[in-house]
């Protein structure tokens, strides 16, 4: 048994290029009292032969090799080991500044009502060098599970500090491919606050080969599965019967490429309420998963969402989808601007024709420091189209 107040659980598939580096920020901690479980998940580059010369010169690191079976499997037997009062994620391709550890176990220590926290990441690219994007810290304070989509209790899941009873009491993470971080925010939540400390504590590595960033079709994964976990946490919320996250589900879902086909699949377990909070949600999941990744929604995504958003009018209407149409008009001035006409009118609404077009010159034609004196002198709705 672990005697350490911390158990790290990194799982890696791949990340040779990456994983001396990860490690030996790890290693380098100025808390040294943890233990480092490593699983390789069936991993067919170097990554064993990497591993296995760290384990020999460490006694504080564990490896797991198990076949190809994904995050959650490959976490959860990582996880399965953990026995300190305290366990710390890592990403195999990310870097954990030297007092990450020190930082977050004080303010777990010092906030008992406090069961998980993280950090704010800086972002690099493959090759370590600084990225563009930068990751702001999420209010907490106005989580819903409800909204379109859904305000989700999301902390930097790499830089992740947990208590282990609170993570056992959850039930652990549940076999979602995507968003699995998110399903278990969700149930952490009944235990007790999740944190984010506002400083930088480690670098989060976008590339090519990131789970998150890799292609559309991620994207719409990532949206159906973030949004019917937090219908998940709507039916708890309410004392109903949980959804089932199987085997079975995640295999026909995979085999579903297009966002209506996914929706379907998981219409099968709602009701009527249910089905329609959930088309709108993904629809403007989607969209605002689209902002911070590489990748726009196709023709057969717009017509989903135009489908959906003319079913239930009167709530996109609503006060409780302002987002979702600022990301709607977001995406089609995207779409716009990168030579996709027919997309972008598609996907907005006629009466704000005009407001896509003058937004979509103002971004093109304009420098960013003249765009941003003139935001600074105009009326919000002048630019905006909506208070």
């Amino acid at each position: 048994m672990s005697g350490n107040r911390i158990d790290v659980v990194m799982s890696t598939y791949n990340c040779a290029k990456f994983l001396p580096e990860t490690i030996q920020s790890i290693l380098s901690q100025t808390l040294q009292d943890f233990r480092l479980i490593i699983v390789d998940d069936g991993s067919s580059d170097e990554s064993h032969e990497i591993l296995e010369s760290f384990a020999h010169t460490d006694n504080r690191i564990t490896i797991i090799t198990q076949k190809n079976s994904g995050i959650v499997s490959a976490v959860n037997a990582g996880l399965a080991l953990c026995t300190a009062p305290y366990i710390a994620r890592h990403d195999a391709d990310d870097i954990s500044d030297p007092d990450r550890f020190e930082k977050e176990l004080a303010w777990l220590e010092a906030n008992p009502d406090c069961v998980a926290v993280s950090s704010l990441p800086r972002t690099i690219d493959e090759r370590g060098a600084p990225a563009s994007k930068a990751i702001r810290a999420k209010d907490l304070s106005l989580v819903r599970d409800d909204s379109y989509p859904a305000n989700e209790p999301y902390i930097m899941q790499p830089m992740l500090m947990m208590r282990r009873d609170a993570l056992e009491k959850a039930g652990g993470y549940r076999k979602l491919p995507v968003a699995e971080d998110a399903d278990l925010y969700w149930r952490l939540r009944k235990f007790g606050s999740l944190h984010v400390l506002p400083e930088e504590l480690g670098a989060y590595r976008m590339h090519a080969g990131s789970i998150s960033s890799s292609s559309i079709i991620r994207g719409r994964q990532l949206a159906v599965w973030s949004q019917i976990s937090a219908l998940s946490a709507q039916r708890r919320r309410k004392g109903l019967p949980d959804i089932e996250f199987t085997d079975a589900l995640s295999g026909r879902m995979n085999a579903a490429g297009s966002l209506a086909d996914m929706y379907l699949i998981l219409a099968e377990q709602c009701s009527s309420d249910e089905k329609n909070w959930l088309a709108l949600a993904i629809s403007a999941k989607l969209l605002e998963t689209c902002y911070y990744r590489d990748y726009e929604p196709d023709r057969q995504d717009i017509r989903f969402i135009r489908e959906t958003i003319s079913r239930n009018l009167p709530v996109y209407h609503s006060s409780e989808c302002v987002v979702f149409r600022e990301a709607v008009l977001s995406a089609s001035i995207r779409l716009l601007i990168t030579g996709h006409p027919v997309d972008a009118f598609m996907l907005t609404e006629v009466r704000r024709w005009p407001v896509m077009a003058g937004r979509a010159a103002f971004r093109g034609i304009l420098s960013d420091r003249v765009r941003g004196w003139i935001k600074s002198c105009l009326p919000r709705k002048l630019i905006y189209g909506h208070k």
